[in-house]
């Protein structure tokens, strides 16, 4: 029997004092493959500024959720960083063992709804341009991205709560330009 079937994912916000174990965990459990596309360049060791950067939890400029497993700890985790309201970037991360389980739409599904909550009213992202799966992810869960190739990467926007609802001559450019 795989973990899995013995306990379900749980995904919840993620608190300054739980924030290092998880990091850790989290960083533990990516390949260097998945370390390449989460960081955007090679990341054999997680650099003590990057680790100061996502551990700096305040539930408001920077927030995240987490998955767990029961007895199996933490498996993936979704963060934000902004200013608290108006635009906040997102990263997702899942272990490779979990990865293609939908452990990544229900962290992206939570953490923008955290993000709702805290006041931001946009998303967005950076995607190197050869994780299709994470490109895929985002526009699931996030039907109203929208999506450019910067000539490096594939950068996003994404409009939630009430702004996600609004249609712009924006939008509807993007959606012809697609």
């Amino acid at each position: 029997m795989s973990c899995f079937a013995c306990s379900a994912p749980v995904v919840h916000p993620l608190d300054r004092a739980r924030a290092e174990a998880a990091v850790d965990a989290v960083f533990a459990g990516l390949s260097p493959r998945s370390r390449y596309l989460r960081f955007h360049s090679p990341v054999p060791r997680l650099p003590e500024s990057v680790r100061a950067r996502l551990v700096d939890i305040d539930g408001t400029r920077h927030a995240a959720v987490v998955a767990e497993v029961k007895g199996g700890g933490v498996i993936g985790m979704a963060q934000l960083f902004g200013p608290g309201h108006g635009t906040a970037d997102v990263a997702v991360a899942v272990v490779d063992a979990w990865q293609r389980r939908g452990i990544g739409k229900r962290l992206l599904t939570a953490v923008g709804a955290l993000a709702e909550q805290i006041g931001y009213t946009q998303l967005r992202g950076s995607i190197l341009p050869e994780n299709v799966a994470m490109q895929r992810l985002a526009r699931s869960v996030l039907p109203w991205i929208r999506p450019w190739f910067d000539g490096e990467t594939v950068q996003f926007t994404a409009p939630i709560g009430p702004a996600a609802w609004t249609v712009t001559d924006e939008d509807l450019v993007a959606d012809l330009m697609r």
